[in-house]
């Protein structure tokens, strides 16, 4: 009777093992295939295998840069968004018709993306500063002091275009990934939601974009126009006189984050296509009184 006693007591405690083996590699699976970080009891936390298989698992979730979907870069987008509508970024709202004006321009310009499946936002920031940002998901902010120094529609659509150009080629979710492993955020659940926000807000409006980013946003901003039927040269005068301010002693913001002036601009006069010869954007009279209600212009 002892032996058969025993024999059943090892055949159960085999079993026991098999299940917590089991147990263990499908969560190992789980966090390789989902991203998930599974929360690892320490002897002071003593672990029970029955709340585990009763669903006592901490999961944490963060978000994963490197493998975003349309749906989610959107998400993180809205929120980055929200943060810099909170403690950056101040909107014009003087004139419904103004900012409807710029945003037809800019979502005529966002159909010729290769990354149209986002919702385009092209919003009216209230400065002088001459400036423009983008963030992931499709958010795209251009300032009343650059609209002012712009001296036609097709400028500002190659501005507009540059931007779309950074989304396009995900150039600020690759540096937020870097970023976060620069600053060890990074884990295998990926960055933590609120985080990823920050640092979504600091590459926006601060931080200088590389010169390999710029030059190719540059020829797919150009690609853009050229597609939405502007006239290509119209990001070329406008980088042409941004150029011609940095030699002040107080050179555009523009500038100070998406730097070479000069060398852009060569570099767009290089790859200029025949198909731009034309004038679509480059009446300066419309442009004037389409932006009139933001007062005098900078004299050309």
């Amino acid at each position: 009777m002892m032996k058969i006693f025993l024999s059943k007591k090892l055949s159960s405690l085999r079993h026991s093992n098999g299940v917590r083996h089991r147990v263990a590699l499908a969560l190992a699976g789980l966090s390789l295939s989902t991203g998930l970080s599974v929360g690892v009891a320490t002897s002071a936390e003593a672990f029970s295998w029955r709340d585990l298989l009763r669903g006592g698992v901490r999961i944490v979730q963060g978000v994963q840069l490197s493998n975003m979907s349309p749906k989610q870069e959107m998400a993180l987008g809205s929120q980055i968004n929200d943060q810099l509508l909170r403690s950056e970024l101040k909107l014009y709202d003087d004139d419904p018709e103004l900012v409807a004006y710029i945003n037809d321009i800019g979502q005529r310009l966002a159909e010729e993306s290769d990354r149209s499946e986002l919702e385009y936002s092209f919003q009216v920031v209230d400065s002088d500063q001459i400036n423009a940002y983008a963030t992931v998901g499709g958010y795209t902010y251009i300032t009343t002091g650059l609209l002012k120094l712009a001296r036609n529609e097709a400028e500002v659509a190659g501005v507009m275009g540059h931007e779309i150009g950074h989304i396009e080629g995900k150039h600020l979710v690759t540096q937020m990934a870097r970023e976060a492993w620069r600053s060890g955020l990074m884990s295998a659940a990926g960055v933590d939601r609120n985080r990823a926000v920050q640092i979504g807000v600091e590459l926006a409006v601060r931080r200088p974009r590389s010169r390999e980013n710029e030059y190719d946003s540059d020829l797919r901003g150009l690609r853009i126009m050229r597609e939405a039927g502007y006239a290509e040269a119209g990001m070329v005068s406008f980088m042409k006189k941004l150029a011609e301010k940095s030699g002040g002693s107080a050179p555009p913001t523009f500038l100070s984050t998406h730097p070479h002036g000069n060398d852009r601009v060569v570099a767009l006069e290089q790859n200029l296509s025949e198909e731009s010869l034309g004038d679509e954007g480059l009446d300066k009279d419309d442009y004037s009184q389409k932006i009139s209600v933001l007062g005098p212009r900078e004299a050309e």
